[in-house]
């Protein structure tokens, strides 16, 4: 379970941590043993440190102990370097002395807004990738967090303050080594048994595509499954193969690969799937994304991985399985595009998702007119606005009150 390694409160018109008399021994608020911990980072007068505090300058938090290492947290309220001078810029900093560290250190990170609840799961630490901190590279982080300007006109500042949580996980720690091992086989033995169809007893077609797998297995992780295996309109159902309809084999496949092991699915695990000649390139993870003036969207974008993402979520929603449907409505959020902003937007209102539809919103938001007329201009825009006008309406009303908001502040 993730301990709380205490917090840090910083007032920052310089490049340094400057701790109020009250809070300065505050910090220090976990074992050191303790493999997987969050920190948190209050950044008061934002406004100042936004004026005082140029491209590349930061302010950072105390060092705090987790997984028997000790960190920092890097803010930088005008990003880390002129390609995200826009953005705030976060990062974790490994703060233990180079002759401490005899090995690399592995571990997962998330950084996200104190309010953002929905993040702070153990489950989606867990899906995240791994990085290694060492003597050569003593931090990770995300240059593009947010837009300064979305975050100014969101609910995550108040009075002139937010607050970061940074959640870390160790995977190496030797104090933990056994017991996590013990843990993490676990899935992995369940998806070698998907693997090797050892006591199968349903067989699914999909697009032409056999697939066998565990009645019990299926009955644990869906409702749907569990009323459809084992309801009282299953018989003569398993005499023959279950037709899946409206639905990618390679789709199906990954539904059952998160069913059997609890990890998020990655798009290149099923390749074999995959349409000759498309990009299975992996999305990059920015939120929200600013869109460069006669940036060619097709390049960046990959769309075929935003595709399998949405048909992912939706196959998600279809048999009731909460984790992997939040798992993709985060990932959707992040890899927000013009061309595919529409078909979000149409997913998020379908299936009833209000944090897709916000950060759709919010990438609409900060879009310059010449990226917000490819967004018009896209194949799904005159499909979404026909189809659920209520969104436009919604979309309307809010970049309203955003102009009265911006008007305020300038008076």
């Amino acid at each position: 379970m993730s301990s709380f390694a205490g917090i840090s409160m910083v007032t920052g018109s310089k490049d340094c941590f400057i701790p109020s008399a009250s809070q300065a021994h505050i910090t220090p608020a976990v074992d050191a043993g303790t493999d997987s911990g969050y920190h948190l980072l209050v950044v008061k007068e934002y406004s100042r440190a936004v004026q005082d505090l140029p491209n590349g300058n930061k302010i950072w938090s105390g060092p705090f102990m987790v997984g028997g290492h000790r960190w920092r947290i890097f803010c930088y309220p005008n990003g880390d370097d002129l390609s995200c001078a826009d953005f705030i810029s976060l990062e974790l900093f490994l703060f233990d002395d180079d002759d401490e560290l005899e090995e690399a250190v592995e571990a997962k990170f998330q950084f996200s807004f104190i309010d953002q609840v929905e993040y702070l799961k153990p489950m989606h630490i867990r899906a995240l990738e791994t990085r290694s901190f060492s003597v050569k590279h003593h931090r990770w982080g995300c240059m593009k967090f947010m837009k300064r300007d979305a975050l100014e006109r969101s609910a995550h500042l108040k009075a002139d303050c937010f607050t970061i949580r940074c959640d870390i996980m160790v995977c190496n720690d030797l104090n933990t080594q056994d017991a996590g091992d013990t843990v993490s086989d676990i899935g992995q033995h369940f998806k070698i048994l998907l693997q090797d169809k050892l006591g199968s007893d349903v067989t699914f077609e999909v697009s032409g595509h056999t697939f066998s797998a565990h009645r019990c297995v299926l009955a644990a992780r869906s409702k749907v499954f569990r009323a459809q295996l084992f309801g009282p309109m299953t018989e003569g159902i398993m005499s023959s193969a279950i037709q899946i309809k409206d639905m990618e084999a390679k789709v199906f496949e990954a539904l059952l690969s998160f069913i059997y092991s609890d990890s998020f699915p990655e798009m290149e695990e099923f390749k074999t799937q995959a349409v000759e000649g498309e990009d299975e390139e992996a999305v990059e993870v920015v939120m929200p994304k600013v869109e460069e003036e006669g940036q060619e969207e097709e390049a960046t974008e990959h769309v075929t991985s935003v595709r399998w993402l949405q048909d992912l979520f939706v196959a998600a929603d279809r048999y009731d399985i909460q984790q992997l449907k939040f798992l993709c409505e985060k990932q959707l959020s992040e890899h927000i595009g013009v061309t595919s902003v529409a078909s979000a937007l149409a997913l998020a209102e379908q299936h009833h998702c209000q944090r897709l539809k916000e950060a759709c919103f919010k990438f609409i938001e900060v879009q310059s007119p010449k990226c917000l007329d490819k967004v018009m201009a896209s194949d799904g825009w005159g499909h979404m606005i026909s189809t659920y006008p209520s969104v436009l309406n919604e979309l309307v009303a809010k970049l309203v009150s955003n102009q009265k908001k911006d008007k305020k502040r300038k008076h």
